[in-house]
Protein backbone atom coordinates (compact mmCIF):
# COMPACT_ATOMS: atom_id res chain seq x y z
CA UNK A 1 0.00 0.00 0.00
CA UNK A 2 1.45 2.92 -0.82
CA UNK A 3 2.18 6.20 1.70
CA UNK A 4 -0.64 8.18 0.00
CA UNK A 5 -3.76 5.36 0.91
CA UNK A 6 -1.91 5.24 4.09
CA UNK A 7 -2.45 8.51 4.71
CA UNK A 8 -5.83 8.81 3.20
CA UNK A 9 -6.89 5.96 4.98
CA UNK A 10 -5.76 7.20 8.30
CA UNK A 11 -7.20 10.63 7.96
CA UNK A 12 -10.67 9.22 6.96
CA UNK A 13 -10.31 6.41 10.17
CA UNK A 14 -9.83 9.83 12.20
CA UNK A 15 -12.37 12.35 10.38
CA UNK A 16 -15.36 10.38 10.05
CA UNK A 17 -15.58 9.38 14.18
CA UNK A 18 -14.37 12.95 15.05
CA UNK A 19 -16.82 14.52 12.59
CA UNK A 20 -19.44 12.34 14.22
CA UNK A 21 -18.46 13.25 17.25
CA UNK A 22 -18.82 17.43 16.64
CA UNK A 23 -22.02 16.53 14.57
CA UNK A 24 -23.69 14.86 18.20
CA UNK A 25 -22.23 17.06 20.14
CA UNK A 26 -23.74 20.28 17.97
CA UNK A 27 -27.03 18.78 18.23
CA UNK A 28 -27.06 18.23 21.98
CA UNK A 29 -25.80 22.00 22.74
CA UNK A 30 -28.95 22.88 20.36
CA UNK A 31 -31.39 20.85 21.75
CA UNK A 32 -30.41 22.34 25.55
CA UNK A 33 -30.47 25.99 23.83
CA UNK A 34 -33.43 25.29 21.91
CA UNK A 35 -35.34 23.13 23.77
CA UNK A 36 -38.74 24.54 23.10
CA UNK A 37 -40.40 26.84 20.56
CA UNK A 38 -40.32 29.59 22.33
CA UNK A 39 -36.52 29.93 22.63
CA UNK A 40 -36.33 28.86 19.13
CA UNK A 41 -38.05 31.59 17.76
CA UNK A 42 -38.11 35.54 18.67
CA UNK A 43 -41.08 36.88 20.54
CA UNK A 44 -42.09 39.20 17.40
CA UNK A 45 -42.19 35.56 15.31
CA UNK A 46 -44.00 33.97 18.15
CA UNK A 47 -46.39 36.29 18.19
CA UNK A 48 -46.99 36.89 14.33
CA UNK A 49 -47.15 33.01 13.69
CA UNK A 50 -49.85 33.08 16.32
CA UNK A 51 -48.23 30.70 18.65
CA UNK A 52 -48.97 32.73 21.14
CA UNK A 53 -52.85 31.70 20.95
CA UNK A 54 -51.67 28.03 22.27
CA UNK A 55 -52.65 26.96 25.10
CA UNK A 56 -50.30 25.79 27.72
CA UNK A 57 -50.93 21.95 26.91
CA UNK A 58 -51.05 22.70 23.64
CA UNK A 59 -47.84 24.02 23.33
CA UNK A 60 -45.95 21.58 25.22
CA UNK A 61 -47.32 19.13 22.14
CA UNK A 62 -45.84 21.04 19.69
CA UNK A 63 -42.88 21.09 21.44
CA UNK A 64 -42.98 16.87 21.95
CA UNK A 65 -43.84 17.02 18.13
CA UNK A 66 -40.42 19.37 17.17
CA UNK A 67 -38.42 17.11 19.58
CA UNK A 68 -38.94 13.92 18.05
CA UNK A 69 -38.98 15.44 14.32
CA UNK A 70 -35.46 16.67 14.96
CA UNK A 71 -34.45 13.33 16.65
CA UNK A 72 -35.51 11.53 13.80
CA UNK A 73 -33.66 14.40 11.48
CA UNK A 74 -30.91 13.99 13.18
CA UNK A 75 -30.85 10.28 12.79
CA UNK A 76 -31.16 10.45 9.05
CA UNK A 77 -27.97 12.85 9.01
CA UNK A 78 -26.11 10.83 10.73
CA UNK A 79 -26.76 7.77 8.76
CA UNK A 80 -26.58 9.41 5.44
CA UNK A 81 -23.43 11.32 6.78
CA UNK A 82 -22.00 7.90 7.76
CA UNK A 83 -22.98 6.00 4.53
CA UNK A 84 -21.69 9.03 2.57
CA UNK A 85 -18.33 9.05 4.21
CA UNK A 86 -18.11 4.78 3.96
CA UNK A 87 -18.36 5.04 0.08
CA UNK A 88 -16.27 7.49 -0.29
CA UNK A 89 -13.65 6.47 1.02
CA UNK A 90 -14.22 3.23 -0.69
CA UNK A 91 -13.87 4.79 -3.85
CA UNK A 92 -10.73 6.21 -2.82
CA UNK A 93 -8.81 2.84 -2.97
CA UNK A 94 -6.99 2.93 -6.35
CA UNK A 95 -4.16 0.68 -5.83
CA UNK A 96 -2.81 -1.79 -3.46
CA UNK A 97 0.37 -3.14 -3.75
CA UNK A 98 0.63 -6.19 -1.09
CA UNK A 99 1.40 -9.98 -0.64
CA UNK A 100 -0.85 -12.83 -0.25
CA UNK A 101 -0.47 -14.17 3.23
CA UNK A 102 0.01 -18.02 2.98
CA UNK A 103 -0.18 -20.00 -0.24
CA UNK A 104 -2.28 -18.70 -2.84
CA UNK A 105 -3.60 -22.27 -4.58
CA UNK A 106 -6.57 -20.53 -6.63
CA UNK A 107 -9.71 -19.91 -7.21
CA UNK A 108 -12.65 -22.58 -6.04
CA UNK A 109 -16.37 -20.08 -6.00
CA UNK A 110 -15.66 -18.40 -2.81
CA UNK A 111 -12.31 -18.08 -2.21
CA UNK A 112 -11.28 -15.24 0.40
CA UNK A 113 -7.65 -13.65 -0.19
CA UNK A 114 -5.99 -12.04 2.92
CA UNK A 115 -3.16 -9.85 2.61
CA UNK A 116 -0.58 -8.60 4.25
CA UNK A 117 -2.05 -5.27 4.54
CA UNK A 118 -4.96 -6.44 6.89
CA UNK A 119 -7.25 -6.36 4.06
CA UNK A 120 -9.47 -9.29 3.10
CA UNK A 121 -10.84 -10.03 -0.98
CA UNK A 122 -13.54 -12.35 -1.78
CA UNK A 123 -14.11 -13.40 -5.64
CA UNK A 124 -16.92 -11.38 -6.88
CA UNK A 125 -17.36 -13.68 -9.75
CA UNK A 126 -18.29 -17.35 -8.52
CA UNK A 127 -17.45 -18.90 -11.91
CA UNK A 128 -13.90 -17.72 -11.83
CA UNK A 129 -11.87 -20.97 -11.70
CA UNK A 130 -8.18 -20.12 -11.65
CA UNK A 131 -5.73 -22.48 -10.78
CA UNK A 132 -2.96 -20.66 -8.43
CA UNK A 133 0.74 -21.92 -8.03
CA UNK A 134 0.47 -22.29 -4.52
CA UNK A 135 3.61 -20.68 -4.03
CA UNK A 136 3.61 -18.67 -0.55
CA UNK A 137 2.68 -14.77 0.06
CA UNK A 138 3.17 -13.96 -3.75
CA UNK A 139 2.99 -10.24 -4.49
CA UNK A 140 -0.02 -9.15 -4.96
CA UNK A 141 -2.11 -5.81 -6.79
CA UNK A 142 -6.25 -4.73 -5.88
CA UNK A 143 -6.87 -1.79 -8.35
CA UNK A 144 -10.23 0.02 -8.77
CA UNK A 145 -11.76 -1.77 -12.04
CA UNK A 146 -13.88 1.89 -12.35
CA UNK A 147 -17.80 1.57 -12.68
CA UNK A 148 -17.45 -2.91 -11.96
CA UNK A 149 -15.25 -2.38 -8.78
CA UNK A 150 -12.03 -4.20 -8.20
CA UNK A 151 -9.56 -6.17 -9.67
CA UNK A 152 -6.54 -8.26 -8.38
CA UNK A 153 -3.84 -9.55 -9.74
CA UNK A 154 -1.44 -12.18 -7.86
CA UNK A 155 1.96 -12.79 -9.25
CA UNK A 156 1.69 -15.84 -11.44
CA UNK A 157 -2.07 -15.69 -12.20
CA UNK A 158 -4.67 -13.57 -14.59
CA UNK A 159 -6.36 -11.22 -13.03
CA UNK A 160 -10.14 -11.25 -11.45
CA UNK A 161 -12.82 -9.35 -9.91
CA UNK A 162 -13.44 -8.79 -6.08
CA UNK A 163 -15.06 -7.33 -3.66
CA UNK A 164 -13.89 -6.14 -0.12
CA UNK A 165 -14.72 -7.83 2.73
CA UNK A 166 -15.62 -6.09 5.32
CA UNK A 167 -14.29 -6.10 8.71
CA UNK A 168 -16.64 -6.13 12.11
Amino acid sequence: MTNHNRLNRFVCSLFVPMALMFLAAGIAWSEEESGNIEKIMSPTEFKATGLDKLSSEELERLNAWLKGYRETTIQVAEKAAETKATREGHRKIDVIVSRVVGPFKGLTGNTIITLEDGTKWKQANKNDHIKGPGLENLGCAVFNAGLFGYKMRIQGTQEFYVDQVKSR
